[in-house]
């Protein structure tokens, strides 16, 4: 090797090494600089993870805050509605406090009474004895005398002014306890007299008659038409579906809905009302319509229903039975809301009970639900009284809830103190001033239509609406008639009163034949 190949080789390797040494500065250069932005990545990831825990840190505090206000008014809630249950509580206290304080006023007068009564028997009684005494003295006298004049006997004497005396003093004492008779009967009459005026003076209560009339207005007699609709298939939809009688006739802007079961009469009623509002009127919508509003009136009763029991504080109905009590809201008797008229008389009932030391919860249940036989008495066979009964025996009611519905019109013999209660109450709500507004003709009137559509069948000699027009008696001659004849008769009239009349409830037909043969003993 020669001395320039080996130069040649320091050299190479010298800038071999210089290379080396440049490219170790560059890349220690390089990771100083990556070094700084990792740390410079590092501190911003810092600040952002600091900022979004600050942010976090305020949303848990405000979300804690919104937590705890919830909370806040919960409670408040709470407070509040246990304050007015207290209230609610502290006024029924209050009342029975007013309650029996004015019946130990009433004991303490009654104890007056009876004390004053008590002396005027005592002085009554020291009478009859100086009078016992008086008689004593003249019987010794007239014994004397007798002895003397009539030559009797002691013995016999004796058992003469005996009788006298026993037949003088049973006259004595007679008219004594017909005198006491007649002024007890006078003074209980008077306080039941002013038991009654109390108790309705106590009740106030307002009355809105309602109409049982059913109309809808209708903004064009082009509705009319839609109403009808093709070949009339709409108007059969309708009635099909609604159970009642659409009237459209030449009177303008106005179609009446006819049909004697108020609850759907007031299904019919709304729906063609949203039927004339939307105006799109066909088959399937007005099925879909009438559904729809069956469904709100169904809710709608037992609204109704659940609010009359807790007007008069009357608790744990069965549901039927709060069903049945909101349909009374659309019945009317002689245009008395029947809903208006059981909350009065379950309010004048429960008053009369508690004047009288009676239960006043259980008064007042039984006026609530005497009159819910009528809510189905245009279904069911028999009279409202003992439809009410036997619903309310289903549904577990007590025996003198029972009885109140059945007897309240004196049907039955009466064999609870409650039925005499609900049948003065039923007698108070109805009789009032303005409870009812049926006129003496209209009445009149309807019964002469009974009795005129009796007596135009052959045979019939007479006919007497009772009962308010609830029972015809009818009397047929029994020399034109056999029994075969006069239960024909019975019947015929009854079927005249179902197409002819409109009444709610039944009217009960009988027929009466008597053969009477009369001869003279000569």
């Amino acid at each position: 090797m020669t001395a320039e190949t080996a130069q040649t080789i320091l050299y190479c390797l010298f800038f071999f090494l210089l290379g080396v040494a440049a490219v170790l500065a560059v890349v220690q250069r390089l990771y100083s600089k990556f070094q700084e932005k990792i740390q410079s990545q590092a501190d911003q990831l810092k600040v952002s993870a600091r900022k979004e825990a600050e942010v976090e840190r305020n949303q848990m505090l405000v979300d804690a805050k919104d937590k705890a206000y919830e909370i806040k008014a919960a409670a408040e809630k709470e407070i509040a509605a246990e304050r007015a249950q207290q209230n609610r509580l502290l006024q029924k206290l209050e009342h029975r406090r007013e309650v029996l304080a004015k019946q130990e006023e009433s004991v303490q007068k009654q104890q007056h009474r009876i004390e004053s009564d008590q002396s005027q028997l005592n002085s009554q009684l020291q009478s009859v004895a100086q009078q016992r005494a008086d008689l004593d003295r003249q019987i010794q006298e007239q014994t004397v005398v007798l002895e003397q004049v009539s030559g009797l006997s002691r013995d016999e004497a004796t058992e003469k002014l005996l009788g006298t005396l026993r037949s003088e003093l049973d006259q004595e004492v007679g008219s004594q306890i017909i005198k006491h008779h007649k002024a007890l009967q006078e003074k209980l009459k008077q306080q039941s007299r002013d038991i009654l005026l109390t108790a309705m003076q106590r009740f106030a209560s307002t009355h809105t008659a309602e109409s049982t009339t059913s109309t809808v207005d209708v903004p064009t007699d082009d509705m009319k038409g839609r109403i009808i609709g093709r070949e009339g298939r709409n108007i059969r939809a309708f009635e099909k579906l609604t159970g009642v009688d659409l009237i459209i006739d030449d009177t303008p802007g106005v179609v009446i809905v006819s049909g004697f079961d108020p609850v759907r009469r007031e299904i019919a009623r709304a729906s063609l009302d949203k039927l004339i509002a939307d105006g799109r009127i066909h088959p399937s919508k007005i099925e879909e319509v009438v559904a729809q509003t069956g469904e709100e009136i169904d809710e709608f009763i037992v609204k109704k229903g659940v609010e009359a029991a807790d007007e008069v504080n009357v608790p744990g109905l069965h549901r039927r039975v709060v069903q049945m009590l909101g349909r009374l809201h659309f019945r009317t008797s002689y245009s008395q809301n029947v809903l208006r008229h059981s909350v009065e008389v379950a309010f004048l009932a429960g008053l009369l009970a508690e004047m009288l030391g009676m239960d006043g919860d259980l008064a007042r249940r039984c006026g609530l639900l005497h009159d819910i036989g009528k809510a189905a008495d245009h279904e069911l066979e028999g009279g409202h009284p003992k439809i009410g009964g036997d619903l309310l025996a289903r549904s577990g009611e007590s025996a003198e809830v029972v009885h109140a519905a059945r007897g309240h019109h004196d049907d039955i013999v009466t064999q609870h103190p409650y039925t005499m209660l609900v049948a003065t109450a039923d007698a108070c709500s109805a009789s009032r001033p303005g409870a009812r507004r049926e006129s003496l003709e209209r009445y009149v009137k309807r019964m002469e239509e009974l009795e005129a559509i009796a007596t135009r069948f052959e045979g019939v000699q007479q006919a007497f609406a009772i009962s308010a027009g609830r029972e015809l008696r009818v009397l047929v001659d029994s020399n034109r008639t056999d029994d075969a004849s006069a239960a024909i008769i019975c019947r015929e009239i009854a079927k005249a009163f179902e197409h002819e009349l409109t009444y709610p409830g039944e009217i009960k037909v009988t027929v009466v034949r008597e053969s009477q043969f009369n001869e003279f003993a000569k």
